[in-house]
């Protein structure tokens, strides 16, 4: 008999009960990303996701506050695992490279995470949507100053800095998510739409940022 907290391989396995959740979360999720995707975020209704999956408003609440927070559940994880790669990070690597190789070392692993739960076509759909989308552009980059804020703090004990009083990690992050946003927002727009198509030109504009910002800019 299973019971709650059954070790499968060394590790912990949730009981029934944690599983059976975490199954209506994941099904929430999905139903939201497509409904998004095919009638746009201003379009769906709590409703609409919660009648997709079957289950009721009260149902949907247990698991997500807003539409918002089901809208954002994907990157967030996309984003909790990149703050894990800076912080394993070799001790002594310089700090923009550090940023750079925990972004692109750990693409493979982000999208694996991803596909647990939607396709990446469809979480690449979804991220054209909050593009497009005034208010969830407009959260997009109030987290991306919380992660921003995060990393530089993380970047800052690496290299035995107060962050409140050197400025540098601050900065450097700041370039550095300038640099991932202005990648999205070019890609969201562009023709090819592809996963391969943002990681090439992400890691273009992240190989350029280091000589971009230290070289002399003028032609003439």
């Amino acid at each position: 008999m299973e019971t709650a907290g059954t070790v499968v391989g060394g590790l912990p396995r949730p009981g029934l009960r944690e599983r059976k959740k975490q199954r209506t979360r994941d099904a929430l999720v999905r139903a939201a990303l497509e409904l998004f995707a095919t009638r746009g975020y201003e379009g769906t209704t709590v409703d609409d996701i919660a009648a997709a999956v079957d289950v009721s408003q009260r149902t949907f609440f247990r698991y997500f506050a807003s539409k918002e927070e089901v809208a954002f559940f994907v990157p967030r994880l996309a984003e909790s695992q990149v703050v894990e790669a800076v912080r394993g990070r070799p001790p002594g690597e310089p700090p923009l490279e550090t940023l750079r190789r925990a972004v692109l070392d750990s693409w493979d692993d982000i999208n694996a995470t991803v596909e647990q739960l939607v396709p990446l076509e469809l979480h690449l759909r979804v991220y054209r949507v909050i593009e497009s989308t005034p208010p969830l552009f407009a959260a997009h980059l109030r987290r991306a100053t919380e992660l921003e804020d995060e990393l530089a703090r993380i970047i800052a004990d690496r290299e035995g800095l107060d962050v409140d009083a050197d400025p540098r990690p601050r900065i450097l992050v700041a370039a550095f998510g300038g640099v991932i946003r202005v990648t999205e927002r070019l890609w969201s727009t562009g023709d090819d739409v592809s996963l391969a198509a943002m990681r090439e030109l992400m890691t273009t504009y992240l190989d350029h940022v280091g000589p971009a910002l230290a070289g002399n800019w003028r032609t003439g």
